[in-house]
């Protein structure tokens, strides 16, 4: 990964996964507008759960995807990184979330302090029925949930800016 890599100088790398070479293409799509790493969503636009696809992922293969906020409750003092938002397991390559198995349902964004950051991983599983849920949303670790599932580092990752919408910014 270059140092100019938008997930390094977004932190996603070091506070939620270690470095990684991507080798799969993921797109996230809420209804019409993708995610870019570092973008703005507002929390009206992500409500509903996106459509996740994995591109060029092969057909035999499959793939878990983890949903996570890494700044709980605020960015400047994440003390309680991170929240869990979403896992979605032995979702087949080349097709969407749609095909695989929710085992954490999606829960949507509501940032109350500064500007969080909402990250997509997804991960290579080694066979398909593999992955257990976690315990619980909160004091979730992305490496340590991958560790424990033998998903080893991420194939793909994106992320997105949320902060919480006043009257006047959703006019």
């Amino acid at each position: 990964m270059a140092k100019s890599d938008p997930l390094i100088i977004g932190r996603v790398v070091g506070d939620v996964i270690d470095p990684f070479s991507p080798s799969v293409r993921m797109s996230v799509t809420y209804k019409t507008k993708q995610v870019y790493n570092g973008h703005e969503l507002f929390p009206s636009a992500v409500t509903l759960k996106p459509r996740v696809q994995v591109h060029d992922g092969g057909m035999k293969s499959f793939f878990t995807l983890v949903m996570t906020d890494p700044d709980v409750p605020g960015p400047s003092d994440p003390y309680l990184r991170e929240h869990l938002h979403w896992i979605v397991t032995d979702i087949p390559g080349t097709t969407d979330t749609t095909f695989g198995k929710e085992i954490v349902s999606y829960e949507m964004p509501r940032p109350n302090i500064g500007i969080h950051r909402f990250v997509f991983i997804l991960f290579k599983q080694k066979r398909r029925g593999s992955v257990a849920p976690p315990c619980s949303r909160d004091g979730f670790c992305t490496n340590k949930f991958a560790q424990l599932n033998e998903l080893g580092l991420p194939v793909a990752a994106v992320f997105f800016n949320c902060q919480r919408e006043t009257a006047a910014r959703r006019r």
